[in-house]
C-alpha cells in the first residue's frame, strides 16, 4: 500500500483559519452546541443551510453546478474543522460526501441540474440504501425488486441500517431490476434515486442508546419510481456501489467522531498537573496522527481517480476502533459523571462517546467485513 505524503499549502492554511473562525462565530452566537459523532448524528437543519449559504457544500464540484471546484484537500480541511468543532452537520453530510460524486460519475444530466443545486444549498439531504434485514454481511445477497411498468418501476422490499432517513428526502438504493439467476448475486442490481415521502415507503428508527433516531428500517410497497430516476446504467449497481463506498471509509470522519473528548480530556489534565496521564494521552494523540496521515493520503488517491478500497477499508477499520478507545481510556485517567444533560463538558462527551460508540464499527462496513476486504487485497497483490 503505498500513499502519499501530502503538505498543505499556504492557502489552505488561511482556508482552514477562516473555517475556524466561522465555527468559533456560530458557537458564540449559540447557533450550535459541542457534540461528539456530530457528523451522523447532529442534524440541524438551518446550521446546515448556513453552511450552504458559505458554499461549503459539494466545494469540489463543477462551478455549472454552483460548486467552487476546489481541490479534494480543500474539502479534507473544511470536514476536519467540522469535526474538531463538534459542528452539526448530519443532515447534509451523506449528499455531500457521496450523493454529489455519484451524480457527477454516473448521473444523467437532468439528475445534476435537479439534485446537485439544492445539495449545495443545504436544503436537499440523501441516505443510502444498501443493507436489508435477510443479507447479513452479504449484501450481493439482497431481494428489495424492482418491477418495469410503464414510465418506471415498482420496488418492493425493505432496507436496515440506514443512517439518517428520517431526516432525507431521498435515497439512493440498490435493488434488483433483474431476477436472480441463482449464480451470478452481483448482477442485475441497479440504483434507483426512491423519493423518500413517496407514497407506499415507511419508515421506522432504529435508535441509538441515547433513544435518538439515526439508524432506521424503511419498507417500500409498490413505491413508484420514475425512469428518470434510474442512476447509471441498469444492472451497474453492483459497481457504482462500490465505487460510492470509497468516498464513505476513508474520510476524517471515521477518526475524529469523538475528538471532543479528547480534546476536553486533554484541558481536563492539563489543569490537574496530571503528567503520567498526560504521557498516556500522547501516545493516543500519536496514534490520531498517524491514522490522519492515512486519511489523508487516500483522500488524494481518491481525487486522483486510484484504487483505494483497501486503504479505505484499513482507515474505516482502525479508526472507528480508535474512536472506541478513546472513552475507555478517559474512563481510565479521571473522574467522570457521564450524562447526557451534564453540565461539565468532559461528562457530556463522555456520555455521547459511550452511547454512540458501539454504532462506530457497524455503519459504513462492519470490522470483519472490512478485515476481509483487507485480506483479499493482501493476497491478490502478494
Amino acid at each position: 500500500m503505498k500513499l502519499p505524503v501530502v503538505q498543505f499549502t499556504e492557502e489552505q492554511h488561511q482556508f482552514r483559519a477562516t473555517v475556524r473562525q466561522f465555527l468559533q462565530q456560530q458557537q458564540a452566537q449559540g447557533t450550535y452546541t459541542t457534540k461528539c459523532d456530530s457528523w451522523l448524528s447532529g442534524s440541524n437543519p438551518a446550521f446546515s443551510k448556513r453552511i450552504g449559504e458559505q458554499g461549503w457544500i459539494g466545494i469540489t464540484w463543477p462551478k455549472k453546478y454552483g460548486g467552487a471546484e476546489c481541490s479534494a484537500l480543500d474539502r479534507y480541511i473544511l470536514i476536519e474543522e467540522f469535526l474538531a468543532a463538534g459542528a452539526p452537520v448530519a443532515a447534509h453530510w451523506i449528499a455531500d460526501r457521496q450523493t454529489g460524486p455519484l451524480l457527477l460519475r454516473y448521473g444523467t444530466e437532468e439528475q445534476k441540474q435537479t439534485f446537485l443545486p439544492e445539495i449545495i444549498k443545504g436544503t436537499c439531504y440523501f441516505a443510502i440504501g444498501l443493507s436489508e434485514p435477510n443479507s447479513g454481511s452479504d449484501l450481493a445477497s439482497i431481494s428489495t425488486r424492482a418491477e418495469k411498468v410503464a414510465g418506471g418501476w415498482l420496488v418492493n422490499g425493505s432496507k436496515t441500517w440506514t443512517s439518517n432517513a428520517h431526516d432525507a428526502h431521498y435515497m439512493i438504493t440498490l435493488v434488483r431490476t433483474e431476477p436472480f439467476d441463482g449464480t451470478a448475486k452481483h448482477k442485475g442490481l441497479s440504483q434507483l434515486i426512491i423519493d423518500l415521502h413517496a407514497e407506499g415507503v415507511t419508515i421506522k428508527p432504529i435508535r441509538y442508546l441515547t433513544g435518538k433516531p439515526h439508524f432506521n428500517e424503511i419498507f417500500f410497497d409498490n413505491v413508484f419510481v420514475p425512469d428518470n430516476r434510474v442512476v447509471g446504467g441498469l444492472g451497474n449497481g453492483w459497481e457504482q456501489g462500490l465505487a460510492e463506498l470509497a468516498f464513505e471509509r476513508s474520510g476524517p470522519e471515521r477518526i475524529l467522531s469523538t475528538l471532543p473528548l479528547l480534546q476536553e480530556l486533554i484541558k481536563e489534565l492539563k489543569a490537574q498537573q496530571n503528567e503520567v496521564a498526560l504521557q498516556e494521552v500522547a501516545s493516543l494523540v500519536a496514534r490520531l496522527w498517524s491514522l490522519r496521515n492515512l486519511s489523508i493520503g487516500v483522500a488524494q488517491v481518491l481525487a486522483q481517480g486510484g484504487e483505494v478500497a483497501v486503504p479505505a477499508a484499513l482507515v474505516k477499520s482502525i479508526g472507528t476502533k480508535f474512536e472506541q478507545s478513546i472513552p475507555e481510556i478517559a474512563r481510565l485517567l479521571t473522574a467522570t459523571f457521564p450524562r447526557l444533560d451534564a453540565e461539565r463538558a468532559l461528562d457530556r462527551y463522555m456520555a455521547e462517546a459511550i452511547l454512540h460508540g458501539p454504532g462506530f464499527t457497524i455503519r459504513g462496513g462492519t470490522t470483519e467485513v472490512l478485515y476481509g476486504i483487507v485480506a483479499k487485497g493482501v493476497v491478490a497483490n502478494e
